[in-house]
């Protein structure tokens, strides 16, 4: 497939990111620089100074909210792209309406907790539509501990395993490898159908 076909068929497709933060951003970025039509973004937080180590923010946007910031962002990518943005804090009870419409979804939340509520949320929701999650990039190197496994329409990338904490921080490479697998993952997905 060529990159016309690619792009011909991805400006058709849509993507729902929720989370705005080192993988949602990132994700997002990869996912416009290939052509994706629409996105519907969700992320209820500021843009600050601790995020600019991995996150697509700049330095200029620190105390913007996220989805302001980034819609900037990705629109200097590509002034013609659909972007759906929600200063919210997602939950069970949002999630269905704010993605009702999207071809693939990325989870790309923080806490445990989050991910656990968006998987049972999606899935339950949609059964057949693609869910995307980021779990275990933490760190810096062991980049071969990273990998894609799949469960039905659950698709999980990152090691599954290496914790953020303060001695284990989340830094832009193994973030961005992640994020960029993530979005690779749904690219794929995408093509395919």
């Amino acid at each position: 497939m060529n990159w016309v076909a690619i792009n011909a068929k991805l400006k058709t497709m849509s993507a729902g990111i929720a989370g705005a933060g080192g993988l949602g951003s990132n994700c997002a970025a990869a996912l416009v620089r290939v052509g994706i039509g629409r996105l519907v973004i969700c992320d209820f937080d500021l843009v600050d100074e601790s995020n600019l180590n991995r996150q697509f923010y700049f330095r200029d946007q620190i105390g913007q909210p996220k989805v302001d910031a980034l819609k900037a962002n990705l629109l200097r990518i590509n002034p013609f792209l659909t972007i759906d943005i929600h200063q919210i804090t997602l939950n069970s009870d949002n999630i269905p309406e704010l993605f009702s419409d999207v071809d693939v979804l990325f989870e790309a939340f923080d806490r445990a907790d989050q991910k656990v509520m968006i998987i049972e949320s999606a899935l339950t929701t949609w059964p057949l539509r693609p869910l995307i999650i980021g779990s275990g990039m933490a760190g810096f190197g062991n980049c071969h501990t990273l990998h894609l496994r799949s469960s039905g329409n659950l698709y999980i990338c990152g090691d599954e395993s290496t914790e953020i904490s303060p001695e284990m921080p989340p830094l832009a490479p193994r973030v961005g490898i992640v994020a960029n697998m993530m979005a690779n993952t749904g690219i794929e997905l995408l093509l395919k159908n």
